[in-house]
């Protein structure tokens, strides 16, 4: 049930020339024009695709509009990368193997990887070493035109840190951890529709079992196909960020020993209920000074660069064939 979570942190974008190409029998289309630079549908479909699982909702015109929203998204970064790229070209900035060989060599140590595991993970992405290291210099081309484009930000007061402390509280916080429970109904890959109802009946009986008053424990015990089952659903403790997000989500927003309501995942629908609850709480102001000043330099840092880009897309033709 955990996720795995590599911090990879570049996208790899390909250049397609021509207006129609054909993509594994699929015949391709323009999406995109930015200043004569095309974006094709495949290149907008290649992001698209991880996302797809992250919609739940069973309603088929709710998830229409979810993809439409991914998609737009998604372009509108593909536009903002593309002009990015036209601009590290226009000013001819350039990155050396031993700063590429920097960031591979932090990347290595920040996940624990020899440079055996480090070639597993990335064959596990379908990336080559060689394919990866040019994601790499992407990236570093692009952090050094954020550099040469955004004006320092001015040194903050206390003032000014103390306000941005108070206004991200909870992003400075003792980590939290939670022990949660959860029932499992396990929605087969191949599943028809009508199955996929049936599985969230059983679901809707569990539930309406634990609500009139039955142990979760023991409903588990009955209903759920995880292993934890034998535990009476029990997950035992986790650290947030460790779960899949939308089911991360439901329990947290839980009180300890609230039940809730149905939820789906990639792997089926789920009743979670909330054990316990640890740490969360506010550090003092002085311990997390650096780290608030850090990140407000980030912030700043951001918002000068999106102004930066927005200022790029006023002087760049963009169509949109969406």
């Amino acid at each position: 049930m955990k996720k795995t979570l590599i911090g990879f942190g570049y996208l790899l974008l390909f250049m397609l020339g021509g207006s129609v190409v054909s993509v594994e029998g699929v015949v391709d289309r323009i999406v995109a024009v930015v200043n004569q630079e095309v974006i094709t549908l495949s290149e907008l479909e290649k992001w698209i695709e991880p996302l797809q699982k992250e919609i739940t909702s069973e309603d088929r015109l709710h998830r229409k509009e979810q993809l439409q929203e991914f998609r737009r998204r998604i372009l509108e970064q593909l536009i903002d990368e593309k002009l990015i790229d036209q601009e590290v070209r226009r000013f001819g900035i350039k990155v050396t193997s031993k700063e590429i060989e920097g960031v591979t060599e932090e990347i290595k140590r920040r996940n624990g990887f020899t440079q055996e595991d480090m070639e597993k993970a990335l064959a596990g992405e379908n990336l080559t070493v060689e394919a990866f290291k040019k994601q790499v210099e992407k990236g570093l081309q692009r952090r050094k035109l954020v550099q040469s484009a955004v004006k320092t930000v001015s040194k903050p007061s206390e003032k000014e840190l103390r306000e941005f402390y108070q206004k991200n509280v909870d992003a400075y916080r003792t980590p939290v951890s939670y022990r949660p429970g959860h029932i499992l109904f396990v929605i087969p890959k191949e599943a028809t529709p009508g199955e996929i109802q049936e599985i969230k009946k059983k679901c809707q009986k569990a539930l309406d079992r634990i609500r009139r008053g039955e142990d979760f424990r023991e409903c588990a015990l009955i209903y759920s196909e995880d292993a934890s089952a034998k535990e009476g659903g029990d997950l035992g403790f986790f650290k947030k960020g460790d779960l899949l997000p939308v089911l991360e989500k439901e329990i947290l927003r839980l009180n300890v020993g609230e039940v809730s309501g149905i939820v789906r995942t990639e792997f089926g629908f789920h009743i979670v209920k909330l054990y316990e609850r640890k740490g969360g709480d506010p550090l003092p102001f002085e311990e997390v000074k650096e780290k608030v000043e850090t990140e407000y330099y980030t912030q700043e840092t951001e918002k000068a660069f999106k102004n930066y880009l927005a200022t790029l897309k006023e002087k760049s033709i963009i169509e949109i064939k969406l």
